[in-house]
């Protein structure tokens, strides 16, 4: 049942995040093949300016087996994994890098660096994290948010993630997203408080002047499949036809986007966006296209 495919980097996001070029982010703990092979081929793209963050021996040792030139680019010496995250939200608080990407270190450890009022990281919005679903290089990506970050959200932090998302997908010009909130059912059941908070949130968005439609509780079928919500006379401008799908809590969230990477072979570019600067923190095991699309990502949320 696994997907042998291999992962494709989608054209889209690329040629977007290449209208900003050059983008000094930070490499947290960069010293291990994977990051540094997507950061590699971030600078071949030209997306980046890296700043690597890491043991100095580790980093430059992975760099000659890769055979990367690092020689143009700025190295910063912290023996210690933990204390990389220290680094790297002081460049980002001070303004020298535009970005923070997760590299062999903890997601908890990165995001509770981030999260410290000291460096000032976090304005009004809730941070969310957003990944951007796509099969082949020039497919139409399905956003689905948040899998990573928001572990049992709660309506009004739902509609911080809804305003983080409508947000994005403006920047990859989806100008009226489509968006599913997510719930195993379309009818509202007291018994079932995914349906009850979707039926809220999509109340409170027709309050708000959302650039999007915005509809809820529908199930995954509905949300996607014209037939599906066509047999079940679901009729509105989002069922069968969602752009962005607002999951109930985080594990549904990344169960849904970890089975369309394994059984699919989609390619999954996240990043954490609602904040100062946007922050990659894909997961250790992904490989290096995910991670580069996931840079790319990153440069499009930049304001």
């Amino acid at each position: 049942m696994l997907s042998d495919k291999s992962t494709v980097c989608p054209i889209s996001l690329l040629d977007i995040a290449h209208q900003k070029k050059g983008v000094k982010a930070a490499i947290v703990n960069a010293g291990k093949t994977l990051p540094m092979l997507s950061v590699m081929d971030a600078v071949k793209e030209n997306l980046i300016l890296p700043v690597f963050i890491g043991d100095e021996n580790e980093i430059k040792k992975c760099a000659e087996e890769l055979k990367f030139d690092l020689s143009n680019f700025e190295i910063i010496n912290e023996p210690v994994e933990n204390d990389t995250a220290k680094v790297a939200s002081k460049l980002a608080s001070d303004g020298k890098v535009s970005i923070i990407v997760k590299g062999h270190i903890h997601t908890d450890v990165l995001m509770k660096e981030v999260f410290k009022r000291e460096y000032n990281l976090i304005g009004k919005t809730r941070l969310s994290h957003i990944w951007h679903m796509t099969l082949e290089k020039d497919d139409k990506p399905l956003i689905i948010t948040d899998g990573a970050l928001n572990v049992n959200p709660n309506v009004k932090t739902k509609m911080h993630i809804l305003r983080n998302a409508v947000d994005f997908c403006h920047r990859i010009n989806i100008p009226r997203p489509k968006i599913a909130v997510l719930s195993a059912t379309e009818e509202v059941l007291d018994s079932m408080q995914s349906s009850i908070d979707a039926k809220e949130i999509t109340e409170l968005a027709k309050k708000e002047s959302f650039n999007a439609d915005i509809f809820g509780p529908l199930a995954f079928d509905n949300s996607i499949s014209k037939k599906s919500a066509g047999i079940k006379g679901i009729k509105n401008e989002v069922a069968g036809d969602a752009d962005v799908i607002l999951v109930p809590n985080v594990e549904t969230g990344n169960a849904l986007v970890k089975m369309m990477i394994y059984f699919m072979g989609a390619c999954a570019a996240g990043v954490v966006v609602g904040g100062k600067v946007p922050v990659v923190i894909t997961s250790r095991s992904d490989d290096a296209t995910a991670r580069l699309a996931s840079i790319a990502a990153s440069v499009v949320a930049l304001d």
